[in-house]
């Protein structure tokens, strides 16, 4: 596979959501990026009353994975870009402050606007100011009365962005054996998530105890406020639901119109969640495998069962576990990034080709495509700089979480996994002890949602989804209370249902948001 194709498939796969498996990032330098650590302060009713400084949106910083500036949307509707100040620590509200990266796309039609309709695009760690307009075009219909407005949170992208360790180191660190065979493989991972942790805390200092998600929630009321809308209109993807979630139990009165797709189970903790998405991403292998099949010969992998597409997957992670193989330029592809790959192209059925010819070409001795998606799912670019996205992945997830796993402790629990997955099993289960090293301790063993008195939220689960298991959209409806979440099923395949080709969920969706239809609770959508 030429590397070409490789760099397209990445170059496709870049705004996909992020499993929580590893990763840190450093951005090498961009001025513009860098935001003061925490300066100033003032009171909380002067931070309401602040005015955003809207101006041409500058290009993306590294931490937020570079490029060019968005460009205007069709008939030229510009992209504008602020800063919100918001404290630093949420408890102490008239003390330091941070920014926060803002962007958005005023409503095409102002004298029927509702408002600002706020998206999480998920992670955590994903970049709203970048995901935004690179998803801009799939929610053009919310324009239509909404300014869409987006977000970095805070140690993400441009707002105080967590970072961990050099470009080189990563690409060290990401090569790593993250499923370790025998004690020196075990202290060969702990040493680096030691060091990784390590990385984060020097770089992020006094931010890092405050990148957690109720920061986030209260920095979105606080965002609601200044833009001068009386409720908040949400759209929550993945990580999003969860951020969407806890925003509403913190505020139920303040819940506009919102949707959460692709929802995370709000009552999984750390192990039940990571089983899930082994479950999960195990499902979706299984569909493409199942495909493959259904093909016959017009399939490139050998096996005319499930079972023998499989295990021709397993075969090839056993052989780059002893020998990696020739990837892009001087690397090379190991058993966690082809792992990694394979994982990245599981989001979307519309990635499945890439699988395809990635698992062919990787059978053959070349691994650069699997490389390629490997590194888009880790925030490389060509040019060889991370984004931040990894970094603030692990930063969010391990502030929020109470459950710190050792690596004995992660052990113990493999048998369950691999029973779970046969491909992702392990990978999943040794990166519970993810946070083991981490030094700031967690918050919750899983964030509450219930939101008593809010207005309805539309749940949207995907029976496919590989991130985020069906069974979360229906936890969610039920943690978030009687006569609030309103179930919507989409039985497709990849993360998320907005952007996977159903007209019944758009028009629900948009009938919703835009005309506040609520459709009933336990509607299909196929």
């Amino acid at each position: 596979m030429p590397i070409s194709a490789a760099q397209r498939a990445a170059a496709l796969l870049t705004a996909s959501a992020v499993l929580c498996l590893t990763g840190c990032s450093d951005d090498g330098g961009d001025d513009q990026a860098a935001t003061a650590r925490p300066s100033g302060s003032g009171g909380l009713s002067a931070l309401t009353e602040q005015q955003l400084e809207w101006d041409a949106c500058p290009p993306p910083s590294a931490a937020e994975g570079g490029g060019s500036a968005p460009t205007p949307l069709p008939g030229g509707t510009p992209w504008e870009c602020a800063f919100l100040k918001t404290p630093l620590d949420w408890e102490r509200p008239e003390g330091e402050t941070i920014e926060l990266a803002l962007i958005r796309a005023r409503a095409a039609d102002n004298a029927r606007r509702i408002g600002s309709l706020v998206f999480n695009f998920g992670g955590p760690g994903g970049s709203g100011v970048t995901g935004l307009p690179g998803f801009a075009a799939d929610y053009e219909s919310l324009r239509s009365r909404y300014d869409l407005v987006s977000f970095d949170p805070r140690g993400v992208g441009r707002s105080e962005p967590v970072e961990c360790a050099t470009d080189k180191e990563l690409d060290a660190y990401y090569a790593l054996d993250f499923t370790p065979d025998d004690q020196a493989e075990e202290r060969t991972l702990s040493d680096a998530q030691k060091k990784y942790a390590a990385g984060c805390e020097a770089d992020a200092g006094p931010v890092l105890p405050h990148v957690g998600t109720e920061s986030a929630a209260r920095d979105m009321d606080l965002l609601r406020q200044v833009l001068g809308d009386d409720k908040l209109h949400y759209f929550g993807i993945s990580y999003g639901t969860e951020l969407g979630g806890v925003y509403a139990h913190l505020f139920p009165e303040r819940v506009g119109r919102a949707v959460f797709d692709a929802v995370v189970d709000p009552e999984a903790g750390v192990e039940d969640g990571a089983l899930g998405q082994a479950k999960g991403f195990q499902l979706a292998l299984d569909n493409f495998a199942q495909d493959c099949v259904d093909r016959g010969d017009e399939c490139a992998l050998p096996g005319s069962t499930v079972a023998e597409v499989e295990k021709g997957v397993t075969d090839l992670l056993a052989a780059l576990d002893e020998k990696p193989i020739a990837g892009i330029g001087s690397r090379k592809l190991t058993q966690t990034q082809a792992t990694n790959g394979i994982a990245q192209s599981l989001y979307s059925k519309e990635f499945w080709p890439y699988l395809e010819q990635g698992l062919e070409a990787a059978d053959g001795g070349d691994g650069a495509l699997l490389l390629a998606l490997s590194d888009s799912m880790n925030g490389r670019g060509e040019n060889g700089s991370y984004s931040n996205i990894q970094a603030a992945n692990a930063a969010i997830n391990c502030v929020d979480f109470k459950e710190r796993y050792t690596l004995g402790q992660a052990k113990e629990r493999l048998p369950r996994f691999r029973e779970a997955s046969p491909v992702f099993g392990d990978f999943m289960g040794w990166a519970l002890a993810s946070c083991s090293q981490w030094p700031v301790p967690g918050a919750w063993d899983h964030p509450d949602v219930s939101a008593p008195g809010a207005a309805p939220i539309l749940v949207v689960g995907n029976t496919g989804d590989p991130a985020t298991p069906y069974e979360g959209a229906r936890a969610m409806v039920k943690a978030l209370g009687d006569g609030v979440g309103v179930e919507l099923t989409y039985e497709g395949e990849g993360h998320g249902a907005y952007n996977g080709g159903s007209a019944c969920v758009k028009k629900a969706v948009d009938g919703y948001l835009l005309d506040g239809r609520v459709p009933a609770s336990g509607t299909v959508c196929k």
